[in-house]
């Protein structure tokens, strides 16, 4: 896979999960299935799909929880947190992946290493 190549599909790795952020999991799916066709062709990509998995894995059990918590009120709050950091985040990994940088998600649990 030549070097441009592996720019984009570890950007799509990232950016992927925009549109399955309406479902709860649906940002997770398009990352997995991206990081699982073209792991093997990249180690670029192999990076940056675990990254990008590990990430929407750690905002949907955020999310998750923050629904949970609009019992009290304060889950409302964190929703909206929850969304604005998975959004920036998201955006700079594309971003970071597209010029062919390295980048390591803040605040994730490395559920694949």
């Amino acid at each position: 896979m030549s070097e441009s190549d592996a720019r984009l599909w570890a950007m799509l790795a990232h950016l992927s999960a925009i549109p399955g952020s309406f479902v709860l999991i649906g940002s997770v799916i398009a990352p997995l299935v991206i990081w699982q066709i073209q792991k093997e062709r990249s180690a670029f990509v192999d990076y940056h799909g675990k990254e990008a998995v590990n990430f929407q894995i750690t905002m949907a059990i955020a999310a998750a929880v923050s629904f949970l918590l609009m019992i009290l009120v304060v889950g409302v709050f964190l929703l909206f947190i929850v969304g604005v950091v998975w959004l920036v985040f998201t955006i700079i990994a594309a971003v970071k992946a597209n010029n062919g940088e390295y980048y390591r998600y803040p605040l994730t649990f490395r559920f694949i290493g």
